[in-house]
């Protein structure tokens, strides 16, 4: 089936096109951060006019790009929620108007569901069931993936998520709007251990994290320190966070029994944490999965290729709506869902897929 996936939750307009057998064929993006730099961070009401107006262009490019067009769709995919609810709207009443339009199914996607399964589009897709992490701006959480919608809640922050933490720490020295990425280039300049920040619930006999208190002891270590030392501050603050997330990973692993680490979300990104799990988890005879750095922030292609995996793993479209409590067809009202717990998703069975190692 030939799917288009559109994601607007927050600051990317994504547009891709998907096909469940051929794979992703065609993706555009547009990130609104120059939009946002001048107010430090996103700003709701400018995000969702800013959608309105590259959803369509960006859908003709990936259209393009893939060489269909909109008659050929089998279905359209789109971000539901969690979000900013007027961001998805905006989404959501482009993907309900378009397959009205052609008589197709508009399929709503969990944003981190997207996210949680956008591994599986790179070269070497783990087989399921596999530990996730995900960690981004607005969640950091430790899943239990048994099966396509069977989500097991194992850990998550008690206040900030990783990627505020990186954004409000890079505010703290000074760097711009996103954080993460510039505090990770500024870290390639310094040396981690030359200051020693806190590595908060470290050895907690639980999976949960805090990223506050490790915020505020870089807050202290900046009052006190010179421009100078600011590499060295984000070099250790980005160590910290990977000293914790890695630790957590063990542990996690440890009491799931799972061989498996999958890790999604913008922080995902990260080179140092990237490198610390790595080493980590192949020492511990276990392996990890990132999915390809273009396709760790938001972005179209893991909605339409969410969609596609619960297409096949229901049978239908018709099938799949149902299981959301949806009447296949039905037109006229469609609902976004700001907040979304991904625990509460219905279960699916998963298809084996061909090349790939069973569970």
């Amino acid at each position: 089936m030939l799917l288009l996936g559109i994601e607007t939750s927050c600051d990317e307009t994504g547009l891709a096109v998907y096909d469940t057998t051929r794979g992703l064929l065609g993706d555009a993006l547009h990130s609104q951060v120059a939009m946002h730099t001048d107010y430090g961070g996103v700003v709701p009401e400018l995000a969702s006019r800013d959608h309105i107006r590259r959803v369509i262009p960006l859908a003709r490019q990936a259209l393009a790009q893939a060489g269909v067009t909109l008659q050929d769709l089998d279905a359209i995919a789109y971000t539901a929620g969690p979000g900013l609810a007027g961001a998805l709207l905006v989404g959501a009443a482009v993907a309900e108007a378009l397959a009205c339009a052609l008589q197709i199914p508009a399929l709503p996607v969990h944003h981190l569901e997207g996210h949680l399964l956008s591994p599986l589009l790179g070269a070497a897709p783990p087989a399921l069931p596999f530990l996730a992490l995900l960690v981004s701006g607005g969640h950091s959480q430790w899943m239990a993936v048994h099966g396509l919608g069977h989500y097991e809640l194992l850990g998550e922050t008690v206040d900030d998520a990783a990627g505020e933490a990186f954004d409000k720490t890079a505010k703290l020295l000074g760097l711009g709007y996103p954080g993460g990425p510039a505090l990770a280039a500024l870290a390639r300049h310094g040396t981690p251990g030359r200051f020693r920040l806190p590595r908060p619930m470290l050895h907690s006999d639980d999976l949960d994290m805090s990223f506050s208190g490790l915020k505020t002891a870089v807050s202290l270590l900046v009052r006190d320190a010179n421009p100078a030392d600011h590499a060295d501050i984000a070099a250790e603050f980005e160590q910290a966070v990977a000293d914790l997330l890695t630790a957590k990973a063990l542990r996690a692993l440890q009491q799931t029994g799972f061989e498996r680490l999958v890790v999604a979300g913008g922080v995902g990104a990260n080179l140092r944490l990237r490198a610390s799990l790595t080493e980590a988890l192949q020492a511990r005879g276990c392996s990890v999965h990132f999915p390809p750095l273009h396709l760790c922030t938001d972005n179209g292609a893991m909605i339409a290729h969410a969609a596609g995996l619960r297409l096949a793993a229901a049978g239908s479209p018709a099938a799949l709506l149902a299981l959301d409590g949806q009447a296949a067809g039905a037109t006229g009202s469609f609902s976004v869902r700001p907040r979304w717990d991904l625990a509460s998703l219905p279960p699916l069975h998963t298809p084996h897929t061909p090349g790939r190692a069973a569970p």
